[in-house]
């Protein structure tokens, strides 16, 4: 994750306005005497007190969904690493991003693979899988590395500090993975045992300030002394609930200083600064609405299983509704080599992390409520499907297409009917 990039090429200003709103009906604002209430999108930015006005919608046919997600699955087993890892440092190019070696590399992979076990055991779990003897055999063997491998994840640098994403997503997987183990107290003593050493790990690794980056550019300490990053706390804290919600307290501390972290960086209309270190500058683009459309789920969602009552049905509403139809400020830098050389200065690896926490997002509304945002996501998924069954967003080494096929399967199978 590169430093941004300033922009002033203006020429296609028009072209990209169109683009930006092409999932969508124009916004209300941008049509004359057109009722904002319309659009869903109300004329007092900071009122939630409604929820949006949504726009029809076809859904996607249940088969539909279902054939997407046997192709993302038939995409990840063939993909697998003969070790059972996924991903690698190879398929590099021109540009490729800080990624100090060996370190940054055992992060990417050990955040990949996690992902890819969480969303092939939320399949299994659900019945989801066209071959399921492949699919447990694919599920065993990444385990397997999971368990060997992650008790020597730390972080490559003084300066990088990956691992923290290996560290949060390995304990999503273990979480599935316990649940996986049900019949078997001795792998699920294992299982919390590891959870628990990624619990330290967090905390040997939390920013001094509280919560987590995943740089630290300042003075290299023991400790990292950066800012936190609000996304990396969001996604850390949606980490330790779901580990909680099985039991497995995380240290009430450096929770705590977490939310605090994250709420700092929160703004008025619910959405979320990069991170602190950009407190002086709250209408930059990487902190507009816009700008913000990647980050804003996965915030909202963390600080709503940590009991933030602001984080009403009517703000996740109208934040997903948001996520469709301004959709294309994060599209528009999907597939870009450059991190946040897009508009807002958004980067490709924000599009299906994005979708990712807004599916959880969908999961805390009330079930008779899901239909509408079930169908908003399932077409943006089904839509954007590669033709060898993979989701991908941005190059990452060769990273990008199970990580982003993990994300979009644990997606679709929450846009699922019930």
């Amino acid at each position: 994750m590169s430093s941004f990039r300033r922009h002033t090429c203006v020429a296609f200003t028009a072209a990209v306005l169109v683009i930006a709103h092409s999932a969508a009906p124009a916004m209300a604002d941008d049509i004359p005497g057109k009722i904002a209430e319309a659009s869903g999108i109300l004329n007092d930015a900071l009122d939630f007190s409604q929820p949006p006005v949504l726009p029809t919608i076809e859904a996607p046919r249940k088969t539909d969904i279902r054939a997407s997600i046997d192709r993302g699955v038939a995409f990840l087993l063939a993909d697998q690493n003969a070790n059972g890892s996924w991903g690698s440092a190879t398929r590099t190019k021109g540009l490729n991003i800080f990624a100090p070696v060996p370190g940054a590399h055992h992060a990417f992979r050990t955040a990949t693979t996690s992902l890819c076990i969480s969303a092939l055991i939320e399949l299994e779990s659900g019945g989801l899988c066209q071959d399921v003897a492949a699919v447990a055999e694919s599920i065993d063997k990444s385990e397997a590395w999971l368990t060997e491998h992650l008790p020597n994840l730390r972080r490559a640098t003084s300066d990088a500090i990956y691992n923290v994403w290996g560290h949060g997503y390995s304990i999503q997987a273990l979480v599935r993975m316990h649940g996986r183990h049900q019949a078997d107290a001795a792998k699920q003593e294992q299982i919390v045992t590891l959870i628990k050493s990624q619990f330290d790990m967090l905390t040997r690794f939390e920013s001094v300030d509280g919560g987590w980056g995943y740089y630290d550019f300042r003075y290299g300490g023991n400790q990292p002394t950066s800012s936190s990053i609000s996304f990396v706390n969001g996604a850390l804290l949606v980490a330790m609930a779901e580990a909680r919600d099985i039991g497995v307290e995380p240290p009430k501390r450096v929770v705590d200083r977490a939310i605090a972290a994250l709420r700092r960086q929160q703004k008025p209309d619910f959405s979320y600064l990069y991170g602190e270190y950009l407190q002086y500058q709250p209408m930059r683009g990487i902190n507009r609405p816009g700008g913000s459309l990647g980050r804003t789920q996965c915030c909202n969602t963390a600080l709503r299983y940590w009991g933030d009552l602001s984080i009403t049905d009517n703000v996740a509403k109208n934040w997903l509704y948001r996520l469709y139809v301004r959709n294309g400020w994060l599209d528009i830098g999907r597939k870009r080599p450059i991190p946040h050389e897009s508009w807002m200065q958004v980067a490709g690896y924000f599009y299906y992390f994005g979708h990712y926490y807004a599916a959880l997002s969908m999961d805390q509304l009330p079930a008779a409520d899901r239909a509408p945002y079930q169908s908003m996501l399932a077409k943006l998924m089904l839509d954007r499907q590669e033709a060898d069954g993979s989701w991908w967003d941005y190059p990452l080494y060769d990273y990008h297409q199970p990580y982003g096929t993990g994300f979009a399967l644990m997606t679709l199978k929450r846009c699922l009917p019930d």
